[in-house]
């Protein structure tokens, strides 16, 4: 997967993040000065799940475990927030997904998992994916088999309804020149999101897994913000993502600044953390 394969497991994010906005993840354990709180564990009665299109997903109630936003007594400082996010969110043989879920149950912790649409169509379907300004059936990470889609889909899942996000990494992950997403144009992006959007809403058409459990969310709903291949491209997609409703973007790097509004999202870029001692920051 992506984020086992081609690029960083996650990136590190100190930031602090406005409690209005959905897009923030928390990855630090809270402290006890006051701040947003865990609203009461729910979860919907099976009898409330709706299925949605083939059944790949469904729409079960509101997200259990959010963090309801609590406003500040006077002179009572806000908690810092650390935002862990993950680029591509498979679950393969490294299981590196079902083990960061577990570090964040741990820690009172919730993460961001962007995920790649491709991860969620079976090779021998590899064909429905046409890349804008490619030809179809390619991507540069590759695609997944049913078992690794059920294994990712089970983590979905189970994330989801701890509280956590799930975004997208969109679908090739095609960096550089020669049809890379730096090149794309806003239709281009376009088409590339609303294919990412349906490989997760048809995950069981085109695996065969009909009897399987559905993620438990309406994604057209839960998908609100991204962060791009490479971080490129940016521009032309936060343009896209306006028109298709997003909240915010995370395909940029800046220091470590309040989150505000650019080109209609919330800037959510990635964060530099200086290091004691060295000429750089990461």
């Amino acid at each position: 997967m992506a984020a086992t394969r081609r690029i960083a497991a996650g990136s590190l994010i100190a930031a602090v993040c406005a409690a209005s906005l959905a897009g923030c993840a928390t990855g630090t354990p809270r402290e006890k000065a006051p701040g947003p709180r865990k609203a009461k564990p729910a979860q919907a009665p099976k009898s409330s799940v709706r299925l949605i299109g083939d059944g790949s997903t469904a729409y079960t109630g509101a997200q259990p475990h959010l963090p309801r936003p609590e406003r500040l007594r006077p002179g009572r400082k806000p908690p810092q927030f650390v935002v862990f996010s993950w680029d591509g969110a498979g679950e393969d043989r490294q299981r590196l997904f079902s083990h960061f879920r577990k570090v964040a149950k741990a820690n009172d912790a919730t993460m961001t998992y962007f995920l790649s649409g491709v991860y969620m169509l079976p090779d021998d379907k590899r064909d429905l994916y046409r890349p804008p300004q490619h030809s179809p059936g390619r991507s540069d990470i590759g695609f997944n088999d049913r078992r690794g889609i059920a294994a990712t889909v089970k983590q979905l899942r189970l994330a989801w309804l701890e509280g956590n996000e799930i975004g997208t990494h969109f679908n090739g992950h095609f960096c550089g020149s020669g049809g890379g997403v730096g090149e794309w144009s806003v239709k281009d992006w376009k088409d590339e999101i609303a294919q990412a959007k349906q490989f997760v809403k048809t995950w069981k058409t085109n695996t065969g897994m009909k009897n399987a459990s559905p993620l438990p969310f309406d994604y057209d709903k839960e998908l609100i913000g991204a962060r791009t291949p490479c971080l490129e491209g940016r521009r032309n997609f936060m343009r896209a993502a306006r028109d298709l409703g997003f909240r915010y973007d995370t395909s940029g790097v800046s220091d470590q600044v309040w989150p505000g509004r650019k080109r209609g999202l919330w800037d959510l870029s990635m964060q530099l953390v200086p290091f004691p001692a060295t000429p750089t920051s990461s």
